[in-house]
């Protein structure tokens, strides 16, 4: 039978499988070191005690000290774990536990030498091997370490440019200059920072200022920058990104913070992207509200398998409702949204509820069955141009549906109704934005009938990766080989990720009082023809970009705020609160047909005239 290492033993069960014992092991090379300092620092600090006299050193008196130190070095090393690997090799939690030991040992030492007077060990030699200890055992380690870290760098890494100084800097540099493997290898960072001006990490120097990148990739010879700045917003990626592609440079990117597990690795290294482009700083919001609001409570989602729908029932699963019930008519929708969330997709959940919102019947059911405390109303037709073309449509799911929900609502008694709305419900000029005006309206009159229960609608514009987003359309665009196209080189809209927009809209709904709409703040307007380009510049060769002129219906520009809306903003910087004035729900029934310029008319109507709505 071969023989089991002195530091691991087998447990073997009736025909089960060997389990494996590992114990500790003490390395000796660490504590041969340790003890050679020791035995280096006791006759120096002797010899500086007797002014380098030899013949006043007692050897007897070293060796026995230095017998002593070297015991309770590894004694109390081994017993606290320095010589196990219960630390890092070099990192600060082991030179901590590296110091305390030699503190220790040295304050021993010191304890015999006033208990036991002797001239063979005076009682200043002690505290002066001790002080020399500390840093000589700490020296050895960090060189060590040095040492090994420099051995595991890439040799044949492409050197790269990394813009930003800051802590993802030094953890990205870090994971590639220690990742043998690695693609890449830092050889500059670039800051704008002047305090920053020649700061270095892991031996990569801060080269220059964001200005500098050309000329510094150029003396460096690199081909790549890195933007290892995971907070960046869009603008100053945009910008870099430009200056990179004029330089003939390969840009990369990380993630934003929300996208990364725990420290910045090689691995989240990844090519630019558009969404990168017109991304911006995730908002601040109090998650204690949107917990209050949510946490115990059975929440109800329309629409849910719509590209809204499902963020909103992603970041709602993590605030512990007790129930998540999501409705959609599209099935394949809620397989996706189911798998997203829960790993599978089944489908045999009972809170998976396929209807139509058209169906005010099966509505009231549903609702009697759930009995909802939150509603989040997303279920919508919203685009532009189909339903500029089919009014008729807009009209039986925009609005007659999410009167249908609001009713279904208010007869269970919800606590909280939120109806998701668009920036085109602001001085409204196409049918999507006549339609999701008279919900907003809808919604406030609910807040009135209902008497109880909070009632209020979000608004915002263009959402990045939501179906039928300007990306999208440009992504399937590019895959055909182009061109891009683009309605008029001045159009602009605002834009907002889609996880950005459904974190604000789920905070609206905890801070929003009844009967007002909710603006989210979506920042500056992007031109869509810069976004174009961009997206154009990321094939090879650059895609065609075509004008095909402004849309029935579309505006130039889009509003977030109408002409007749105050911006007040009490809560949150990002958050605008708007007054709305009711409409009343028997101003639907007068329509159960008709043409469709009938339809456009109507609507246009409820949309724009509250004032005579009012008096009639």
């Amino acid at each position: 039978m071969t023989a089991q290492p002195a530091d691991r033993a087998d447990d073997r069960s009736a025909g089960g499988p060997i389990v494996k014992r590992t114990t500790r092991r003490l390395p000796l090379w660490q504590c041969a070191v340790d003890a050679l300092i020791w035995l280096i620092a006791l006759p120096v600090t002797a010899l500086l005690r007797y002014d380098f006299d030899w013949s006043r050193v007692s050897v007897t008196g070293m060796m026995t000290a230095a017998a002593v130190a070297m015991t309770w070095q590894a004694s109390w090393g081994y017993l606290i774990g320095l010589y196990d690997r219960r630390w890092r090799y070099g990192s600060f939690e082991e030179m901590s536990a590296l110091a305390s030991t030699v503190l220790l040992t040295g304050a021993l030492l010191t304890a015999i030498a006033v208990v036991v007077p002797s001239d063979t060990l005076p009682r200043s030699v002690p505290l002066l091997a001790t002080v020399f200890s500390i840093p000589g055992t700490i020296a050895v380690r960090s060189v060590w370490r040095m040492y090994k870290e420099k051995r595991r760098r890439p040799h044949q890494a492409a050197p790269i440019v990394m813009i930003g100084a800051g802590e993802g800097s030094y953890q990205i540099a870090r994971a590639l200059l220690t990742d043998s493997t690695s693609s890449y290898l830092p050889v500059a960072l670039l800051d704008d920072d002047p305090h920053k001006r020649n700061l270095r990490f892991q031996g990569v120097r801060v080269e220059g200022t964001l200005a500098d990148l050309e000329a510094v990739a150029e003396r460096l010879n690199a081909r790549h920058v890195l933007m290892a700045i995971p907070s960046a917003d869009g603008r100053l990626i945009a910008r870099m990104a430009d200056v990179a592609r004029r330089a003939d440079l390969t840009f990369l990117v990380l993630p934003p913070p929300a996208e990364m597990l725990g420290v910045v690795s090689a691995a989240d290294i990844r090519t630019l992207t558009p969404d990168d482009l017109l991304g911006r700083l995730p908002a601040e919001i109090d998650t204690q509200a949107v917990a209050n609001s949510i946490a115990g409570k059975r929440v109800l989602v329309t629409g849910a398998g719509g590209s809204i729908g499902s963020e909103l029932c992603r970041q709602l699963y993590e605030f512990a409702p007790s129930a998540l019930i999501m409705l959609d008519r599209d099935e394949g929708g809620l397989h996706a949204v189911q798998l997203s969330i829960h790993g599978h997709g089944l489908l045999e959940d009972p809170n998976l509820v396929l209807a139509d919102i058209r169906d005010s019947e099966r509505l009231r059911e549903i609702f009697r069955q759930y009995r909802p405390d939150v509603v989040f109303h997303a279920a919508a037709l919203k685009h532009l141009s189909l339903l500029q073309s089919n009014p008729a449509e807009g009209w039986k799911t925009n609005i007659v549906g999410t009167q249908n929900v609001l009713d279904a609502a208010t007869e269970v008694g919800v606590q909280r109704f939120l109806n998701i709305s668009t920036d085109k419900a602001a001085n409204p000029t196409c049918v999507l934005g006549w339609t999701k005006r008279i919900t907003e309206r809808l919604t406030a009159n609910q807040a009135v009938v209902a008497g109880s229960g909070t009632y209020v609608s979000v608004r915002f514009g263009n959402v990045l990766g939501s179906r039928g987003s300007v990306l999208t359309s440009f992504a399937a665009q590019a895959a055909a080989g182009g061109p891009i196209t683009v309605t008029d080189p001045e159009v602009s809209r605002y834009f907002m990720t889609v996880e950005e927009a459904v974190r604000l809209t789920i905070y609206a709904a905890a801070i929003g009082s009844s009967g007002e709409a909710l603006v989210l703040d979506m920042g500056t307007p992007v031109k869509i023809l810069d976004v174009a380009r961009r997206f154009a510049q990321l094939s090879d060769p650059p895609l065609e970009i075509v004008f095909t002129g402004l849309r029935p219906g579309e505006k130039m520009s889009e509003d977030l705020i109408a002409d007749d809306e105050i911006d007040d903003r009490p809560i949150h910087p990002l958050i605008c609160h708007v007054a709305v004035p009711p409409l009343a729900v028997n101003a639907l029934e007068t329509v159960s047909g008709g043409s469709e310029t009938e339809f456009v008319g109507l609507m246009q109507f409820l949309s724009e005239s509250p004032a005579r709505l009012g008096a009639a």
